[in-house]
């Protein structure tokens, strides 16, 4: 049947169908609609296009439906549609859905299992999920955090991440997130991120101990049983990965039949038309490791192997092909899951300052908090129930002053133990115990919340180290972090803790997905590093062979020294750092702060402290001095930061003493360099940038080349770079852990050679966002290799070039970058002898791009030829904001040219003129641009030669203006008739900011007027009247203004005469005046009389911070006025003398 002959019939069947009276008949029939009505939804889902088509064949065979009614559901669009409109058609031919129901059992049973049991198996999979959830939710109550765990999208995992300690991970990047990472929701993990990417198989999610991957996984679980993410997956299978590693050898269908025991759920397992989402939580729990390259592969699921090679083979692919995988790990061992199997990664984003600190007000301070940390196993004591609403300030003014601790509370798990011990310490109010500066002692609190130096109880420490101190020290050696009940009894740890106990505060129980299985671990991986630490130590005392041999066969080792010469040695050997914090908590221990809590406890006393401490910082100190030559290992950092924890740090805050002051030229030898490198993790000073000028050559740069790699803000200026330190920050630029986003290698003398390996490294490198080489040697040939580079790249934002000889023909190849880079906004030429040829390609660059807002081409050859075609380029881009021209011999002709263009540019705000030779009709040209143009903000004209005529010109121009913000006319031959122009434009004006007059001979006159503008205008902030031959008239009207205007902040009266007189208007003035924050009297001959008047005034006004009478006469009894007058009532204001 043709389709124009369709459409009737199917006019009438929709109307028939869709009507909104129907009769009662077919009412009836669809409120009783049976089988079929029951099950819609899984036909709608389940239904393929083969069964659909069998379906339709067998109905009309059964005449349940007609040849137009099978047309009908064939000229549907999707499979979706036409499911849909088979069951509509059916509801009326047989609402029972009685002859599909016989169909299908008798022709299709797999899919008719389907359709009827899949509904009852998933409600019942969901209701057993939501309440595992909610009991661990009760169990732990620290699931709904106001910022719990989120997810970053990276690339992947980092060389970092794949070789070092989880903490020391944290400690290199400050603790912040990934550079590149994206966030991901939950509700987005699964799901393809563009409209031509598919689903991912396979998705690998990284994070440190304690970052919450676990929380993330019931948070999922959590929503998806809820229905409210993810709605087409049939099952979602959480298993934790410690419950696997009970089994030596499991199969796939063993697996499955043990976590998903429900009757009837190999319908949905076997179907293979259901989506299932297998979760993995804790890869990095399994006893054997996972190998991908020599796991035996297999696809049958009834084959038993090993549980590691069981998961590689489903991994792969080999076994549940059509089962979408979720995999969490730590970083190390998740980087062992070969990255072409991995369709996504994800990283479980850490805390920031804000969420530390919102993690203090919001928890720390609740009530139900309060009441449960006495009986919580992841907190030490509760506050007291009368804790100051102040306690989390005061925690968070104390955290903020201990770096390395700060940036560990970028974890989660670590968060919670030094902020809940922190409080507890507060809220205590113990003023015999100093608040912890040190992670060794806050753990000490968390463990022991109510130890005080007094205490010189011992049992209470020393059975449970016999018992859980071994335990956490021979499995962190085996790298085991949960164990089962029978392993904590062997270990002789009672099992539930009781109530009270260390065991309580530190160990965590964890039940299974699936069953009652149970197992134990300790808070935080750290919690176990710690006792570790401390069992080490009190057992190395007495003890006579290798602890690190848990049968008593071993070598002899006799005496402490012996010992802790081990574990340095173990822990430097360690490939992967394994034991750096395990070393760190050791040598805490021999701390005096530590030792006055623990010691009594331990029975250490304080001569044998003392040579333990000795002992101690001697061996820290010689390793990291015999590390001199070599490049500056992780191990040798964390070697320092044993020193620091040990609380010897003399040597520590020297080199960071010398850091701040820029003296470490020649110094950068033996350790230092070693100490320098900890301080780039942990130090003030490099927060915002790592400032290294003036102190490297090659030899020490390479020492540190490893350790740059995570610095963000990098100045390296002035170190006499030659070629092979090129090659060496070439090398540093393409490593793929690089950080870098700022880089500055001014005044090095970099040669076009040098500049190769640099320009090398920006082809991969994608980090990079500023780069500054003003003061090099790169040269016409340099700058054509840079711009090559500069093409391809595109993540650079900010590229500096001033003084670098290019000349015109490497502006023809930065013309050329313009034309293709699409991110460059920023690019500076200035000094680089560009005549008009060179900035005329630029121009015509600029006509196309759309990108650059900033370009500085001062003090080239620009003359008024490259000025006329920069302001034709302006008629035509509209995104260049700020352009500085500053000495280029224009003149009024190629002002012209720019003011024209000024008519109709909406984008300009900013341009530089200043030291060229506009005189008067380029300024009057400015003014008539001024009238027209509603975009510019700032215009500098300082050192032209635009006298009394050319600035009434554009002052007759401010007057209607009211988009310039800043206008400098210093050094313009100006004198009182432009003084009074700019005066009458102030009356009006209701947006200029910024006035710069100086070195104007305005005379009194001129001042006069301005000051009686200042009475009216409510915009002005800045006035700069330096040398404009003001003398007591003047200052007599300015301070007459100041007692009414209350918008002026800055004044500067630099270089006149206002002499004694004018500094008692002032200090009057100032009396009243609530506005002025910054006066500059600088060289006025105010005399010790006019230094007591302004005193005076500094008794009554404490807005001022800044005053400035140098160069006045004032004398020492002139200063001491001065001086005792800042200490009684200004000592906020700072006073040049």
């Amino acid at each position: 049947m043709e389709r124009n002959l369709q459409i009737p019939w199917q006019e009438d069947c929709y109307m028939d169908l869709k009507s909104t009276s129907p009769k009662s008949e077919t009412r009836k029939k669809m409120e009783d609609a049976g089988w079929l009505h029951r099950h819609q939804k899984s036909l709608q889902r389940f239904v393929s296009v083969s069964l659909l088509m069998d379906v339709v064949n067998h109905m009309r065979k059964s005449e349940q439906l007609t040849a137009e009614d099978a047309s009908m559901i064939q000229g549907r669009g999707s499979l979706e549609d036409k499911v849909h409109t088979l069951v509509e058609l059916l509801r009326i031919s047989d609402p029972q859905g009685s002859t599909l129901q016989a169909y299908l059992q008798n022709s299709h049973p797999d899919e008719y299992n389907l359709m009827t049991l899949h509904d009852s198996v998933v409600q019942q999979h969901k209701a057993v999920l939501l309440k595992r959830v909610d009991t661990e939710s009760l169990t732990h109550q620290v699931t709904n955090h106001s910022h719990g765990p989120a997810l970053l999208l990276v690339e992947g995992v980092s060389d970092l991440q794949q070789r070092e300690h989880d903490l020391i991970q944290v400690l290199v990047n400050r603790g912040t997130a990934p550079l590149h990472g994206r966030p991901l929701g939950l509700d987005r993990l699964l799901a393809p991120l563009t409209r031509v990417s598919t689903a991912p198989r396979v998705t690998l999610t990284v994070g440190v101990a304690g970052s919450g991957k676990s929380r993330l996984v019931h948070q999922f679980v959590r929503l998806w049983s809820s229905g409210k993410i993810f709605p087409d997956l049939s099952l979602v299978i959480p298993v934790a990965c410690w419950e696997l590693s009970s089994f030596d050898r499991l199969s796939v269908e063993r697996m499955l039949r043990s976590i998903v025991p429900y009757d009837n759920v190999d319908v949905i397992l076997n179907g293979g038309i259901c989506k299932i989402l297998l979760i993995f939580d804790g890869l990095e729990e399994f006893r054997t490791p996972l190998d991908f390259s020599e796991a035996p592969a297999t696809s049958d699921p009834r084959r038993e192997l090993l549980v590691s090679d069981l998961i590689t083979n489903i991994v792969r692919g080999n076994l549940l092909p059509g089962v979408t995988l979720w995999l969490l790990s730590r970083p190390g061992v998740g980087s062992k899951v070969p990255a072409g199997l991995v369709d996504r990664v994800t990283e479980v984003q850490p805390f920031t300052h804000t969420h530390i600190q919102d993690y203090l007000t919001n928890s720390l301070t609740h009530s139900q908090e309060n009441s449960h940390m006495s009986s919580r196993p992841s907190t030490p004591s509760a506050p007291r129930s009368h804790t100051s609403e102040d306690t989390p300030h005061q925690v968070w003014d104390h955290l903020s002053c201990q770096k390395p601790v700060l940036i560990l509370c970028s974890v989660p798990g670590i968060c919670r133990i030094v902020t809940t011990t922190l409080s507890h310490l507060v809220g205590a109010e113990l003023e015999e115990i100093p608040l912890p500066r040190t992670l060794t002692e806050i753990y000490s609190h968390y463990c022991w919340p109510h130890l005080t130096s007094a205490d010189t109880s011992s049992g209470s420490i020393r059975k449970p180290l016999s018992t859980l101190g071994r335990m956490a020290f021979y499995s962190l050696l085996r790298r085991r972090h949960t164990f089962s009940e029978a392993e904590l009894r062997t270990y002789g740890v009672d099992v539930p803790p009781p109530l009270g106990t260390l065991g309580h505060r530190v160990l965590q129980r964890e039940q299974s997905w699936s069953s009652e299985c149970v197992s134990w671990r300790f808070v935080h991986t750290s919690v176990q590093e710690f006792l570790g630490a401390l069992f080490y130590y009190t057992s190395s005392r007495r003890g006579m062979f290798d602890l690190f041999s848990e049968s008593s066969v071993s070598w002899p080792r006799i005496g402490f020294p012996s010992h802790y010469r081990a574990a340095l040695q173990k822990s430097n050997s360690a490939a992967n750092g394994n034991l750096d914090i395990f070393m760190r908590f050791l040598s805490g221990l021999l701390s005096s702060a530590v030792g006055s809590l623990l010691g009594g406890a331990l029975g250490v006393g304080r001569e044998e402290q003392l040579t333990q401490r000795t002992m101690g910082t001697t061996l820290l100190q010689n390793t990291v001095a015999g590390s001199g030559g070599e490049a500056v290992s992780m191990r040798s950092i964390a070697t320092v930061a044993c020193l620091a924890e040990l609380q010897q740090g003399e040597w520590i805050r020297s080199v960071e003493e010398d850091l701040i002051g820029c003296r470490l030229r020649g110094k950068l030898k033996g350790g230092v360099c070693a100490v320098l490198a900890y301080l780039l993790q942990v130090s003030d000073a490099c927060v915002d940038e790592t400032h290294l000028s003036n102190c490297l050559d090659s030899a020490s740069l390479k020492r540190l080349l490893p350790q740059l790699l995570y610095c963000s803000k990098l100045r390296m200026e002035n170190n006499e770079f030659k070629d092979d330190a090129m090659e060496l920050l070439g090398s540093l630029l393409s490593a793929k852990d690089c950080r870098i986003q700022s880089l500055s290698l001014a005044e090095n003398s970099i040669s076009s050679k040098g500049i190769k390996p640099l320009s090398r490294a920006l082809l991969v490198n994608r980090t990079l966002t500023v780069l500054d080489l003003h003061g090099n040697s790169i040269g016409t040939k340099g700058a054509k290799v840079l711009a090559e580079a500069l093409k391809l790249n595109q993540v650079i934002v900010s590229v500096n070039l001033q003084s670098n000889s290019i000349e015109d023909e490497g502006a023809r190849a930065l013309a050329e970058v313009l034309q293709s880079n699409r991110k460059l906004t920023s690019l500076n030429v200035q000094k680089n002898s560009i005549g008009p040829d060179g900035v005329k390609r630029i121009a015509d660059s600029l006509k196309k791009n759309q990108i650059l807002q900033d370009l500085n081409v001062s003090s080239n050859h620009l003359g008024d030829l490259g000025t006329v075609a920069l302001a034709q380029a302006l008629m035509v881009n509209h995104t260049l904001c700020i352009l500085s021209l500053q000495s280029n011999s224009v003149s009024d002709k190629g002002m012209k040219a720019l003011t024209q263009a000024l008519r109709s540019n909406k984008g300009l705000t900013s341009l530089n003129l200043r030291e060229n030779s506009i005189g008067v009709e380029g300024a009057k040209a400015i003014g008539r641009a001024l009238q027209e143009n509603n975009t510019l903000t700032e215009l500098d004209l300082t050192a032209n030669l635009l006298h009394d005529e050319g600035v009434t010109a554009i002052a007759g121009a401010v007057k209607a203006n009211r988009a310039l913000r800043s206008l400098h006319l210093q050094w313009n031959f100006m004198k009182g008739g432009a003084a009074k122009a700019l005066a009458q434009s102030l009356h009006s004006n209701t947006s200029i900011q910024l006035l710069d007059l100086q070195e104007n001979a305005l005379g009194d006159d001129g001042v006069v007027s301005l000051a009686g503008a200042l009475k009216e205008n409510s915009s002005l902030a800045v006035l700069y009247l330096q040398g404009v031959s003001a003398g007591k008239a003047g200052a007599v009207a300015l301070a007459e203004a100041l007692m009414v205007n209350q918008t002026l902040h800055t004044l500067d009266l630099r270089g006149n005469s206002i002499g004694m007189a004018g500094a008692k208007a002032l200090s009057s003035a100032l009396k009243t005046n609530r506005s002025l924050r910054s006066l500059n009297l600088q060289e006025n001959s105010l005399g010790m009389d006019g230094a007591i008047f302004i005193a005076t005034a500094l008794r009554g006004n404490h807005q001022l911070t800044y005053i400035n009478l140098q160069g006045n006469g004032i004398g020492e009894s002139g200063a001491k006025v001065v001086s005792d007058a800042i200490r009684a009532d200004a000592s906020e204001c700072v006073v040049d003398i």
